[in-house]
């Protein structure tokens, strides 16, 4: 799976998990399960509940996917 394959959405960290994972509400009535990419995890980037992200879905199963950017 290429880059471009990926669906790019916006939405608000609700939960933070013990095992890294984090609730994402995407809309008024989905949320998804995402967890941290590599660059944020990297540089140390803080996400908590309340945050405004970005999330990458995978097209094959739109109930996952990952952190890519957390907006300030």
């Amino acid at each position: 799976m290429s880059k471009e394959d990926s669906i790019e959405v916006q939405g608000v960290v609700v939960e933070k998990f013990p095992s890294g994972l984090f609730s994402v509400q995407i809309d008024e009535d989905r949320k998804v399960l995402a967890h941290l990419a590599g660059k944020l995890r990297r540089n140390r980037i803080r996400v908590l509940a309340g945050d405004r992200v970005t999330v990458e879905l995978s097209p094959y199963d739109l109930t996952k996917g990952r952190i890519v950017y957390r907006h300030k």
